[in-house]
């Protein structure tokens, strides 16, 4: 049974359903506040004072190689880079906004070299692009703008100004420069419709509405987001595309026309399928913190195992895992951020076969508590993740009875012994004859998350 069988899409998945880790980047003004992403629409700030952070911005410590050698010393196949955010701002020296890298005090483009470097290091390319834009002069103002709580006269007036229209065209022309300039572009990340109105809100968008019920979000008919599609498929027709949001054909009937299902900081508890019960690729994106834009402040940051717990358990049901970094305004990454990126790595460096082409085990093949399992297809291994090690020196493992070839640690290749019946292994019950034992040592190897290496007998 190949686990890694998915749902046909548009897009070329081959890759992207087996290379598994990837790294998210939100960089952008926002890093200057240093107060989350959405700091914008957070504390209502007013386009003409926001404009303080395009005029102070300077990454002069800005290396994207140094960028891609973290990334790729940390075990990760892809990136995704936020060449605009919601706040308007573009990344790469676009002919269609004056608003861009190449007009502050930084003075050049952040984007092509950052794509050079990343690309020779043999990572693939991802191209985040928002649908929001709080700049645009033509965006319509919604309860997700940050001018929203200005008067309700005053909010309307500026809306009667605008065009909507035209803001997508804009959108569509930036998405030209990004599908025709950059050569292959393998991911294109798109975010995001909200076309929940006042009366339909949820606790996630009540406090946004609460003060401008008047207001609705967008849908993707409003960004008019089949003609996006269609522009990113004409000219990068293998790239895959994230589900952000639903197109409906003229009886109501949602198409998909994305390639991935494009969650956030949470894990699913089994694969996502479609309407024939095909499993369709998915990826999780987490921060290291609370926010993705950099947060100099924030303190709840993740060990580097709870972010390996993570990476094992996303790929155990069959998905992806993107990791952020939010860099300074200097252009670095957080301090904190490298020193786990660099302590992922070296899990990697002995471990990253049971996360590539890896994927959930064949049915009927079930972890033990403080365990999880992944599974390669292609080489009919399983992986046994030793997530909380026992401490009664033995993991073991439901529905492989018969079917081991042989064990090992993955981190030295040291035999790992098996029994198929409880024995001086601890208080497990007898009767359960559907359960292989591994031995492994009293003492926890020095390696964050030991991981036996099973091969299974063809």
């Amino acid at each position: 049974m190949d686990t890694l069988d998915y749902a046909k899409t548009p897009g070329d998945t081959s890759w992207f359903v087996r290379d598994r880790f990837g790294l998210f980047i939100h960089f952008g003004l926002y890093s200057l506040p240093a107060r989350k992403e959405w700091v914008m629409r957070l504390e209502n700030i007013h386009p003409d004072e926001y404009e303080k952070y395009f005029k102070h911005f300077n990454p002069d410590l800005y290396d994207p190689n140094l960028w891609a050698d973290l990334a790729y010393k940390a075990g990760m196949k892809y990136y995704v880079i936020t060449t605009r955010h919601h706040e308007g701002f573009s990344l790469w020296d676009t002919k269609y906004s004056e608003y861009k890298s190449t007009n502050t005090p930084y003075g050049k483009d952040l984007l092509h070299p950052m794509v050079d470097a990343f690309r020779s290091r043999g990572l693939k390319t991802g191209f985040y692009y928002s649908l929001l834009d709080w700049y645009h002069p033509d965006y319509i103002i919604d309860y997700f703008h940050p001018l929203c709580d200005l008067p309700k006269e005053e909010v309307l007036a500026m809306n009667a100004k605008r065009c909507q229209a035209k803001y997508n065209k804009f959108m569509r022309d930036q998405l030209t420069e990004l599908c025709t300039e950059f050569g292959k572009i393998d991911v294109f990340w798109f975010d995001f419709e909200y076309g929940i109105s006042y009366e339909d809100h949820n606790s996630i968008v009540e406090p946004y509405v609460k003060n401008c019920p008047y207001l609705t979000g967008k849908w993707a008919k409003d960004f008019e987001c089949k003609e996006l599609i269609d522009l990113v498929r004409k000219y990068q027709p293998d790239t895959v595309i994230d589900k952000r949001f639903n197109i409906y054909d003229d009886t109501g009937k949602v198409i998909d026309y994305s390639d991935f299902i494009a969650m956030e900081q949470t894990i699913l508890e089994e694969a996502p399928r479609n309407e024939k019960g095909e499993r369709i690729p998915w990826e999780i994106c987490m921060t290291f913190s609370g926010y993705y834009g950099y947060d100099r402040d924030e303190i709840k940051w993740k060990t580097t195992k709870q972010v390996l717990n993570s990476l094992i358990k996303i790929v155990a049901k069959g998905g992806n895992f993107l990791l952020n970094v939010g860099p300074t305004g200097r252009g670095e990454f957080d301090e904190r951020a490298v020193r786990i990126l660099k302590e992922i790595g070296e899990w990697m460096k002995y471990n990253n076969q049971s996360i590539y082409g890896c994927g959930e085990p064949p049915k009927g093949i079930e972890a033990c508590e403080g365990t999880a399992l992944t599974y390669n297809p292609e080489k009919n291994r399983l992986y046994v993740h030793l997530l909380d090690y026992p401490e009664l020196g033995c993991a073991f493992v439901k529905g492989i009875t018969g079917k081991v070839e042989y064990a090992q640690f993955l981190h030295d290749k040291s035999e790992t012994r098996i029994n198929y019946m409880p024995g001086q292994v601890g208080e497990v019950p007898s009767s359960n004859k559907e359960l292989v034992f591994f031995n492994v040592p009293i003492q926890k190897p020095n390696v964050e998350i030991p991981v036996i290496e099973v091969f299974l007998k063809s």
